[in-house]
Formats: structure tokens, C-alpha cells, sequence
């Protein structure tokens, strides 16, 4: 039953959908099907059977597609198969060799993969060479090189990006706690200002209310002054309900238990029959079928209304006004229009009336919403204030606007998360990102395996210098090449001779005594091994020299397997 769980899993691992997108299934048979036929050309050059040919080409190929599931199996079978002389599993070991120090996460369980992959390498390789030869260092050098270099680079590329996921995780952790701190900071500063205007504009307004509201049944007052008195209680009243409105915003957020209807476009009904209760002579126009707005531009436009009555009232006593509600197809427009004072009723002109910070904020609310905001004099005297504000979603689904793209604010609004702040893009899961980090720490650092990897390239570097070197001082003292066998003539002196050739004291020449012709009775022999390249592989040229009372009695030229 374990063996079938296990078979299972690894089957689901393989078929894994995740890991076989459209992109790497082309790249990873092109790379396939490449291998397969470059160790199938070299095995049908190196004079194997079509049987053995085709095993191996199907070993690599089988290989290379199971190298991202297993890469530790792939990386051993593929040591195992160069150790056996398989030609093409070299370029293969490469590519196994990549993707084992990309995709084995745990330090120590790549060691032993490749210690593994390198040990049953070297096993494999002598038993077809001696130990100490030409042929076995330059093997062991090979498989080095060909497994620790990119096993190292693939570990190097993973950690690295391992390491820019995690910084761009961090950095946005330190945004989000940037944003938290800037919002509580602006949640204080609010509530400091709330408590502010409470105390003093509170106890002001309350006492205006008060006052009022013993004057107005006051006994010495006539009927006219008794109702201007009746509407300025009312207006300190509704400014102490518009003020803890304004300080619940600022304190929490929430608006407070003022009704719907109170500060947006259907409340302007209620605003110009209280400013006639005052007596100002003003009236309202309505013209079109009347459609919602959006919450900010409905309030913008009860602003704008109560923004343009109050500057009338103070800047053009007496004067007539007007507001007009007009419902237009895309939009509403609202317009408060004022005539001439009548004392610059004769004259033809009036004084320009200044705006001061009400319009200006008036511009900022419409700019919020999408709208726009117009405040001149008028043609004959007198002023208008207008205002442009958008409805909610057109027919095709978006939203009317009246200002430049980099001016409205609704399109970055509608990115920033609940609550205040600066947008941030790219929000990813804090549980996925401290994750992230806790492995990369349990990988013991990104920095400490580069410094790591850096020193072990370093050391294979040199090692593989110093064994070439060696190899070729090795050489210089075992192998001669024809022309020099061919000048030395039988009966010349022991001493001449060896001047002219190496001492032949090598490992590589261990193995040559005793091989060979027979030597001849009491001579002493001096075998070495031929510069000249044989084309026999699985033989080595050997000259041999024999010394008899100071004379050179017999050189031989033999061949001895490897």
C-alpha cells in the first residue's frame, strides 16, 4: 500500500498542470528530443549496437523530462550513466546538474546528492581505468567542472531570485505599515481639530441659540423682528447640527443621525425657503427630469447653492436672485445668479464680487468629483456662480467627466483599499510574504551560500589548473614522441641514451613493467608511453629501452590495453 501511495504522488507530482504550461512543454521536448539525438549520434560514432543506442537516447530523454520533479534522482542516474562511457549523458549532466542546485532547497540534501552522483561516478569510471592514469584525472576533472560549476550557478540564480521576491515583499510590508502610521497620524491630527472646534465654535453657537431664543419672545418685539429672530435661531441651530456633523467626520468618520435630504440636492428646496423667511428676494427654477448623483457631487452641489446664496446676501443686499436646477442629459448644472444692487441699479455696474475661500473649495469639491465650477460677473451687472456636476455611471457603463485625466482624482480613489492612505499596487498576502521570508532564513541566508558557491568555483578553478599542470609535468617525464625513438641506434652507451630521454619515474608509467616481449637476461628495462595518437582507443603505445653493461642492447615497440 505504500509503495502505491508513493507511486501515486510521484505521478501526481509529474502530471502536476502548474508545472506544464503550454511554454515549457515546447522548450522542455525541443531540449528532449536535442539530447536524445546528440547521444544517439555519439553512441553510433563510438561503434556501439542500434540496441544500445537506442536505450541510451530513451535514458537521456526520459531524464531530461523528469529533471524539475526529481532533480536529485535525475542528477545520481545521469553520474551513473557517464560513469559507464554513456557519451551523451555528459551534456546531459549539465542540465541535471542546473536544475538540482535550482529546485533541491535543503543545503544538506544537496551535498549528498551530489556527493552521491560524484562518488558513484567515480566507482563506475575505475573499473575501466587504473586509478592513477591520464585518462581517470581527466574524467574526474570533467565530471567537476561539467556538475559543480552550473550546480553552483543554478543555486546562485535561484537564492537570487528568492532574494528580489522577498525584498519586493518586504518593501511592501513597509508601505502598508508606512500607510497604517500616516492614517493614524491623520486620525489624530483630525480628532485634534474636531476637539477644537467643538470648544470654541460649540460654545459660541450655543450661546447664539440661546440668546436668540429668548428674544424671539421677547414682548418688545414687533412681528417682522420677532421672525428674523426666529430664523437666525434656526440657522445657529442648524449650524451646531452641521458642526457636530463636520466633527463627527473628522473624529471617526460617520456623518452622525442628520437626515438623508439635509446637505445634498434635494435639500435646496428647504435652503432658499429659509433664506426667504429672511427676506431675501430669491427663488428656484427647476427644469428637466431629475436623475441621482453621485453621494460627493450631490453634497458639492448643495454647497455650491448655500456658497452662492450667503456670498449674495453679504456682497448684493437687496439685489434679486436666482437658482436654477438644471437635470441636462450628462450632467447636472447649478446656478446661483444675483442682479444688480439697487443702488447700482442706475449706474449699470456693480463691484466685482470676490470669491475668497469658499469658491476656491467649491472648485476643489467639483474637481473631486469629476465637475467644474464657473464664478464671474454677469453682463448689466451682478454675478453668477455655476457649477457642472456629473451623474453616476453613463449608458455604456462609465463615468462622465469634465476634467483632465491627471486631475481626476475618482481614478485613484477607486485603487486605494477601505480606509485612507496612499494606493498600493501589488497587495499580496502577508501570510505568503512572512513565509518567504522565515524560508529564506532557514536556508541559512541567500548571501552566505553565494559567498559559499564563490569560494567552491574558486577551488575547483584552481584545482582544475593545478591538475592539468601536473598532468603535463607527469607527461613530460613518461612519454616520448617517434622521431626520438627512431634517432636512438642499438649499442650506443646507457649514459648517452638517457640523457636523451626522460627519467620515466611516473605514476603514469606504473603499471608498464612486465608487459610487453620479454625483456632480455640481466638487462634493465626503461618502458615509456608514445606522444603519437593511436587510433586504437582501447590500446596505448608503449617504447621500451633496455640497458646491458653500460650499452643499449634492444628497444621495442609494443602495445599494451589500457
Amino acid at each position: 500500500m505504500a509503495v502505491r501511495r508513493r507511486a501515486r504522488e510521484l505521478w501526481a507530482r509529474l502530471t502536476d498542470p502548474a508545472q506544464w504550461n503550454w511554454r515549457r512543454m515546447t522548450g522542455e521536448a525541443v531540449l528532449a528530443l536535442g539530447l536524445g539525438l546528440l547521444t544517439a549520434l555519439a553512441e553510433e560514432l563510438s561503434g556501439r549496437g542500434w540496441i544500445l543506442v537506442v536505450l541510451a537516447s530513451l535514458a537521456v530523454v526520459l531524464l531530461s523530462l523528469v529533471r524539475r520533479t526529481l532533480p536529485a534522482t535525475a542528477l545520481v542516474l545521469t553520474a551513473a550513466m557517464s560513469g559507464m562511457s554513456v557519451n551523451g549523458a555528459f551534456l546531459l549532466l549539465m542540465v541535471a546538474s542546473w536544475s538540482a542546485g535550482r529546485r533541491i532547497d535543503a543545503v544538506l540534501r544537496a551535498l549528498g546528492a551530489y556527493a552521491a552522483a560524484f562518488v558513484l561516478f567515480e566507482v563506475l569510471v575505475l573499473r575501466e581505468l587504473r586509478p592513477v592514469s591520464p585518462e581517470s584525472v581527466l574524467a574526474t576533472l570533467m565530471f567537476l567542472v561539467l556538475t559543480v560549476v552550473p550546480g553552483l550557478t543554478g543555486r546562485y540564480w535561484a537564492q537570487r531570485r528568492t532574494l528580489v521576491r522577498t525584498l519586493q515583499e518586504r518593501h511592501l510590508q513597509l508601505l502598508r505599515e508606512r500607510e497604517m502610521v500616516a492614517g493614524q497620524a491623520r486620525m489624530r491630527e483630525r480628532q485634534r481639530i474636531a476637539q477644537d472646534m467643538h470648544d470654541s465654535l460649540g460654545h459660541q453657537l450655543a450661546l447664539i441659540a440661546v440668546q436668540t431664543g429668548a428674544l424671539e419672545v421677547s414682548r418688545g418685539l414687533s412681528d417682522q423682528q420677532r421672525e428674523a429672530v426666529g430664523v437666525l435661531r434656526e440657522a445657529s441651530v442648524t449650524a451646531m447640527r452641521e458642526l457636530r456633523a463636520v466633527v463627527g467626520v473628522l473624529k471617526d468618520g460617520t456623518v452622525g443621525d442628520e437626515e438623508p435630504d439635509a446637505r445634498v440636492v434635494a435639500g435646496i428646496g428647504g435652503l432658499v425657503d429659509s433664506a426667504a423667511a429672511a427676506g431675501v428676494r430669491v427663488r428656484l427654477e427647476r427644469s428637466g427630469e431629475a436623475r441621482p448623483l453621485a453621494p460627493a457631487a450631490d453634497h458639492a452641489a448643495y454647497r455650491l447653492v448655500q456658497e452662492g446664496l450667503t456670498n449674495a446676501c453679504k456682497h448684493a443686499r437687496g439685489a434679486a436672485i436666482t437658482v436654477c436646477l438644471r437635470y441636462e442629459p450628462d450632467s447636472l448644472v447649478v446656478e446661483v445668479a444675483n442682479g444688480p444692487t439697487p443702488q447700482e441699479a442706475g449706474t449699470g455696474r456693480s463691484e466685482a464680487v470676490s470669491g475668497g475661500q469658499g469658491i476656491t473649495g467649491l472648485r476643489e469639491r467639483a474637481r473631486l468629483t469629476g465637475g467644474i465650477v464657473h464664478a464671474g460677473p454677469v453682463e448689466g451687472g451682478g454675478f453668477r456662480l455655476a457649477g457642472v456636476f456629473p451623474y453616476g455611471a453613463g449608458e455604456d457603463g462609465g463615468t462622465t467627466t469634465f476634467v483632465a485625466a491627471e486631475d481626476d482624482f475618482r481614478q485613484q480613489l477607486t485603487a486605494v483599499a477601505p480606509g485612507e492612505g496612499e494606493p498600493v499596487n501589488g497587495r499580496l498576502d502577508p501570510r505568503e510574504e512572512f513565509k518567504n521570508v522565515m524560508s529564506l532564513r532557514k536556508n541559512n541566508g541567500c548571501l552566505i551560500g553565494c559567498v559559499v558557491g564563490l569560494v567552491l568555483l574558486v577551488g575547483l578553478v584552481v584545482l582544475v589548473v593545478l591538475g592539468f599542470g601536473m598532468v603535463l609535468k607527469e607527461a613530460d617525464k613518461a612519454m616520448i614522441d617517434h622521431k626520438t625513438y627512431e634517432s636512438i641506434r642499438v649499442g650506443a652507451s646507457e649514459e648517452a641514451v638517457r640523457k636523451e630521454l626522460p627519467s620515466g619515474r611516473s605514476f603514469l608509467t606504473d603499471g608498464l613493467q612486465g608487459q610487453g616481449p620479454a625483456e632480455p637476461a640481466g638487462a634493465k628495462c626503461l618502458s615509456l608511453l608514445a606522444k603519437d595518437s593511436s587510433s586504437e582507443l582501447s590500446t596505448e603505445r608503449v617504447y621500451r629501452f633496455c640497458f646491458k653493461e653500460g650499452k643499449l642492447v634492444e628497444k621495442r615497440d609494443f602495445r599494451v590495453a589500457m
